[in-house]
């Protein structure tokens, strides 16, 4: 196991040893450049608390329980709050060895900056990978209050690691710039508002690995409000089980699950649902 990582309680139901595990889950919780609410940090010990008081390891849209799959929770890496470029350097280093082990990944955020060096490592043993962002904004500003690297910009700078055009899929989008929708149009497949064209669009895809980024923002603030940037008019659980169903039996290599902000809902049910919503994603992996 890389040495990045520390160990916590394990997410319920991810019972298989790491040698073992043909799935591994870990988590970065790092935030540095959040622009509004901050607090994704805590959403991986967050997560693992409320699954293993308020969920089953079964569910019933995929009939299968999370003890049935090869899936180890390798705990959280030790990420410096005020040190960006070590922060990315060490989740890229974490991406690294288990892809290289031939791991398939689930990464809890932490916000949405965390996939960058991920999909950076991944891109060195998947070069023909497609990526499918599930989330209410575009995140292609080339800058965000001067900065290149943030969690508003991670997709601009993504779709600069390979020579090809619309290798990202962008689904649910309802939030961006100007300037970020024009670039949009020759860089990226974008399907707006809701999944349903994308889930049409999937199967071409489906010859690709394919690594899947959830923002949770992307479901309405009604169901997950705590979430550093809210956008009114998102989707709703139903919506999201359909999009999984479509995708389930395509090549998934990695996914995450991003910009939780546990500690801005006080009732707690942004996290019970975020550890529902991660369950059902491990389901297809």
């Amino acid at each position: 196991m890389p040495d990045t990582l520390i160990q916590r309680i394990p997410f319920e139901g991810c019972v298989a040893s790491y040698e073992e595990a043909d799935i591994v889950l870990f988590g970065a919780g790092y935030d540095g450049t959040s622009s509004y609410r901050p607090g994704s940090r805590f959403a991986p010990m967050a997560i693992r608390s409320e699954a293993l008081y308020s969920q089953e390891n079964y569910s019933p849209y995929f009939k299968k329980d999370l003890s049935e799959k090869s899936i180890h929770d390798a705990g959280d890496i030790d990420l410096p709050i005020g040190d960006k470029s070590t922060a990315l350097e060490l989740i890229h280093k974490t991406t690294h060895d288990l892809v290289s082990q031939k791991k398939k990944l689930c990464v809890i955020g932490g916000e949405h900056l965390i996939t960058l060096p991920v999909i950076q490592a991944v891109l060195e043993f998947h070069p023909d990978l497609k990526i499918v962002q599930v989330d209410a904004h575009l995140d292609l500003m080339d800058e965000l209050f001067g900065d290149r690297i943030s969690h508003g910009t991670v997709m601009r700078r993504i779709s600069e690691l390979k020579n090809e055009a619309k290798w990202i899929y962008q689904a649910g989008i309802r939030s961006g710039s100007k300037e970020e929708y024009e670039f949009a149009k020759t860089h990226t497949h974008l399907f707006q508002f809701h999944l349903k064209e994308f889930t049409e669009a999937i199967k071409d895809l489906m010859s690709y690995p394919i690594y899947l980024s959830l923002d949770l923002d992307v479901f309405d603030p009604s169901l997950i409000p705590g979430t550093g940037t809210p956008e009114a008019g998102g989707i709703m659980f139903p919506e999201f089980i359909d999009l999984l169903k479509t995708l389930d039996g395509a090549n998934i290599v990695g996914c995450d699950m991003v910009e939780l902000s546990p500690k801005i809902d006080p009732t707690g049910n942004s996290t019970i649902n975020a550890a529902k919503i991660l369950r059902e994603l491990l389901m297809i992996l």
